[in-house]
């Protein structure tokens, strides 16, 4: 019973369910007060809602619990200052961090998506990590949880430019239950690919210079088409 009640929070986070997410979660400390996890879910609804004096009481409580509890400790940190009434939004950073710019930056749907409790805890705004040298590129948490895949023509791509020097940070977009959206900044341009850009348009450009491993594969620094 309490596994479903938590998935059913979990849910409920998901579809953007705030108020709904705060009674499964109540409901859920009502008999086990000391779990951690449902602390954290409801600081988090908490704080959708505006609530933030509730919001930070139960991230505290969790730290009376488990004082090197990541996910309070940034929590708390995030809503220092602000209000009753204010939204969280995308934190206020956000404007500068989706910022587009043709060829450096892209917005992605991963695929294969890693657990919905993880999801759940996913913030529009968080960085993330890119792990670029597998087979398949893909994205996790700071602490190396898996998040999602990147689609396989990108991963290539991917595998290419930084193999050859190029830097990226990469940002969660948008989180729901069955979609991930990511944004990936291109933050430094090897000096070999000065004429490449990260991510062409839909016209298809052949760049005039290959490195010497890939000339038997033009294609990897062929322009992908965007994808929506």
């Amino acid at each position: 019973m309490d596994k479903d009640l938590a998935q059913e929070a979990i849910l409920h986070a998901l579809r953007g369910n705030w108020e709904e997410a705060v009674k499964i979660n109540t409901k859920i400390l009502d008999d086990q007060p000391n779990d951690v996890d449902a602390l954290n879910r409801l600081a988090k609804a908490y704080a959708e809602v505006g609530k933030f004096k509730k919001a930070i009481s139960s991230s505290q409580k969790v730290l009376k619990l488990d004082s090197f509890n990541t996910i309070a400790t940034k929590a708390l940190t995030k809503w220092k200052g602000l209000k009753k009434g204010e939204h969280l939004g995308s934190g206020p950073s956000a404007a500068d961090t989706f910022l587009e710019e043709p060829g450096k930056t892209k917005i992605v749907s991963l695929l294969h998506l890693g657990d919905t409790k993880l999801l759940a805890k996913l913030d529009c705004g968080d960085e993330v990590k890119l792990n670029p040298h597998s087979h398949r590129a893909s994205i996790s948490t700071e602490n190396g949880k898996y998040i999602g895949r990147i689609p396989d023509d990108l991963s290539a791509r991917l595998r290419q430019l930084t193999k050859y020097g190029n830097e990226y940070k990469v940002y969660i977009k948008a989180v729901t239950e069955k979609d991930v959206k990511i944004f990936i900044r291109e933050t430094k341009r090897a000096d070999k690919l000065r004429d490449i850009p990260s991510f062409p348009g839909e016209k298809i450009e052949y760049v005039s210079f290959t490195p010497p491993e890939l000339v038997h594969s033009k294609e990897d620094f062929v322009a992908d088409e965007e994808e929506e």
